[in-house]
């Protein structure tokens, strides 16, 4: 078994919550006095990491945890965001071929377990949220700590850059996702040891 443990991130991993985002971000712009993300330039602006964006934003890195809890807010007062098409499956998958699975995420645990829903967090072993988008290594190195599990046998996957800085400062490998927040183009640029064009692809973990 090449991973038997695997942590995912949650929103643009396993949940759709980017076009959420893209309407909360008006909101959250006016509120802590940052520039919105113009439709025009969204595909250029989703190639850059996290620090490159949070300067071309405007948005200073003492203020990210205030946006991020907003955002997080806001999310838990709205109706829940839908899974990607065929996560349910994947995950139930993976559980039952033997793998150990977690999510690291910056939202709020009370968020991932409204959109999983009761049956897919059973499958759920280790949960860690309010992550710090630019400290998430430490949370990983936690997991792993907990799961009494070495990083050579642990991924983290992922939508964003800063995931995969994460993962490697934590030890593990990185799996990157082509669906989520970040462009594809810019992830693969990264050299993630794993890259998964579709949801499907992510069960090729599981024993068969």
């Amino acid at each position: 078994m090449k991973y038997p443990l695997v942590i995912f991130d949650f929103d643009g991993t396993l949940a759709d919550s980017f076009p959420f985002f893209m309407q909360a971000q008006h909101v959250l712009a006016q509120r802590h006095g940052f520039a919105a993300m113009p439709e025009a330039r969204l595909d250029a602006l989703r190639r850059l990491g996290t620090r490159e964006l949070m300067r071309e934003m405007n948005v200073p890195a003492w203020k990210l945890p205030m946006v991020a809890a907003d955002f997080v807010r806001m999310m838990r007062q709205a109706p829940p965001v839908p899974l990607f098409a065929g996560v349910p499956e994947v995950l139930r998958e993976l559980r039952e071929g033997g793998i150990r699975l977690g999510i690291l995420t910056s939202n709020s645990l009370d968020n991932v377990r409204r959109v999983l829903g009761v049956e897919l967090m059973a499958a759920i072993e280790l949960l860690d949220g309010g992550a710090h988008m630019l400290g998430k290594h430490r949370r990983i190195a936690r997991m792993l700590k907990q799961a009494r599990a070495p990083g050579t046998q642990a991924i983290y996957i992922g939508d964003q850059l800063s995931d995969g800085e994460a993962a490697r400062r934590a030890g593990v490998a990185f799996g990157a996702v082509g669906w989520g927040y970040a462009h594809p183009d810019s992830l693969r640029a990264a050299q993630p040891e794993e890259f998964f064009d579709t949801v499907q692809e992510l069960g090729r973990f599981a024993m068969r």
